[in-house]
């Protein structure tokens, strides 16, 4: 079996990280992989490093087409038996490349397609209808939640042609992280052992619900003045973050650590993960989070449930209640016996059920099943 994947490129969050994982093992398992994307960026530098067989294929814009006629003669020498598209600008790509092949094309929704471009009018006036549209010529479709599967079901894709595989992670490898101290000297800013830090990974776009966290952040601190708050993610919203942060009173106790590559010395620098989105599908920033046994508190959105288990694997708030949600931070931030209660149980959990193997098994049937009758599982 051979796949090309297509991606623009331009990834930095989990879809970066769940293309990348998911191609390493399915080379592991003896299927072909090869990796096409559009533009030049962290993606492209991190799939070289790793070794995979990844191509550049420039685009004067986001409309250039002429790259489907490279990617025609790709397919054809070499052989391949489908295509796996990630994101809006490989479904464009990908499904008029469709008319071109004899070869299914399917795409992976990383997210919710309506949400992709909230935070960018122009975007959001262009693209998502684009976006909306090529899906509807997919032969065949993943999410990566079954809340997500549902939902496009209720908008009318054909549930015979949609599968859902959760992410999944390398529990194997080895973690690299640097030390504390050093992760916060090298933000300028200084590690006191005496202070409980609550973190959250997260690009700041309205849908992440950090505005959510800030306003939580004020009512923990009424009472636990022991606390302190990293944000890490940049994003549209950093300055309206910032003044919100400044007109609630927290700017010395709310730190904006700007785009972070080393998702783990982010991690390992806090005592409590957090995530406030009100929508989700099952972010890695979880999944890496119990990767380092952290303690974990979320907003019950997409497949999060299924990873956080309230009050045993973590703790989970209705998405936008910023009451629940300081409650349920004050109840870790006062024990750290539940804190490494939690962060263990939440490793062991997502090791047994959300390994990178399992995920890349999963996918390799639906490749299968697809290849066979160029629509996927019935």
């Amino acid at each position: 079996m051979k796949v090309l994947h297509l991606i623009s490129g331009g990834d930095i969050g989990g879809a970066k990280v769940q293309v990348l994982t998911l191609v390493e093992n399915l080379q592991e398992k003896n299927v072909s992989v090869k990796i096409v994307c559009f533009t030049k960026g962290i993606f492209y530098e991190e799939a070289k490093d790793m070794g995979l067989d990844i191509k550049l294929m420039l685009q004067s814009s986001r409309l250039d087409m002429s790259v489907l006629k490279k990617l025609r003669k790709i397919v054809n020498e070499e052989k391949f038996s489908l295509v796996h598209c990630h994101g809006a600008r490989a479904n464009m790509i990908g499904v008029l490349l469709k008319r071109k092949i004899n070869v299914p094309i399917i795409t992976t929704m990383h997210s919710d397609y309506r949400l992709d471009f909230k935070d960018n009018l122009y975007k959001r006036t262009i693209f998502t209808p684009i976006n909306a549209l090529a899906l509807r010529f997919m032969d065949h479709y993943i999410t990566i939640s079954e809340q997500l599967r549902n939902e496009i079901i209720k908008r009318g894709f054909p549930a015979n042609k949609i599968s859902y595989v959760f992410n999944g992670l390398d529990f194997k490898d080895e973690i690299q992280y640097i030390d504390k101290n050093k992760y916060f000297m090298s933000n300028d800013l200084v590690y006191n052992s005496d202070y409980v830090y609550v973190g959250i990974l997260a690009r700041l776009h309205p849908v992440k619900g950090h505005r959510v966290l800030l306003q939580a952040a004020k009512e923990v601190l009424n009472t636990n003045s022991n606390v302190r708050f990293l944000i890490g993610g940049d994003g549209a919203e950093l300055n309206n973050l910032k003044k919100l942060s400044i007109a609630l009173g927290l700017d010395s106790y709310v730190y904006f650590l700007g785009y972070v590559d080393k998702p783990y010395d982010f991690l390992n620098s806090i005592d409590i993960n957090l995530l406030t989105s009100y929508s989700e599908t099952f972010p890695y920033a979880l999944l890496e989070g119990a990767n380092m046994k952290k303690a974990t508190i979320s907003s019950r959105v997409g497949g999060v449930p299924k990873l956080i288990i309230d009050g045993k694997t973590g703790l989970l708030f209705e998405p936008g209640d910023y009451g629940e949600l300081a409650e349920k931070m004050k109840i870790l931030i006062n024990s750290e016996e539940k804190r490494s209660e939690m962060g263990r149980e939440l490793f062991t959990w997502a090791k047994e059920n959300y390994s990178s193997t399992k995920m890349a098994e999963e996918y390799i049937e639906i490749y299968r099943r697809v290849d066979k009758d160029g629509k996927g599982p019935e």
